[in-house]
């Protein structure tokens, strides 16, 4: 039995960590850091998905504008093609997108607005569980 992106979400919460596209890039590392993540979901009107931000377009905004990167808008720095999973997306599915597209965060959609965000790390900590578990069932049928 392969989880859901569902179970993830139902397990771990779906708060995540927003921004609108006029934060700068000092304002969103500073928020990078305080928080201990990642990625940021940069979000327009109605909790729309706009992008993301990560640690990758941080240094990517500083190698190809130095300091003055930081002053810039997310809007002009984010990674702006953005791909998404929903809640029905296998742990499978997503474990597939995250290496072939190199993704270490990957936002949930639900009706077209932002429903939580997924991790690799999250990811990893299913497929942990579900092989825990297929293991006592084994253990549980060889002993009965």
């Amino acid at each position: 039995m392969t989880s859901s992106v569902k179970a993830i979400l139902d397990l771990k919460g779906r708060d995540v960590v927003t921004a609108g596209p006029n934060t700068t890039v000092a304002e969103a590392a500073a928020i990078l850091s305080k928080k201990k993540i990642g990625a940021i979901v940069v979000v327009g009107m109605e909790n729309r998905i706009s992008g993301m931000f990560t640690e990758r377009d941080l240094v990517h905004a500083i190698a190809k504008h130095g300091k003055e990167g930081l002053d810039h808008s997310l809007a002009q720095v984010m990674t702006a093609k953005v791909y998404r999973c929903h809640e029905e997306t296998t742990v499978n599915e997503l474990m597939e997108l995250m290496t072939s597209r190199r993704f270490r965060h990957v936002p949930v959609e639900s009706n077209g607005k932002l429903a939580g965000i997924i991790s690799i790390g999250d990811v990893v900590k299913s497929r942990i569980a579900e092989v825990e578990r297929e293991a006592e069932e084994i253990k549980a049928y060889i002993a009965g």
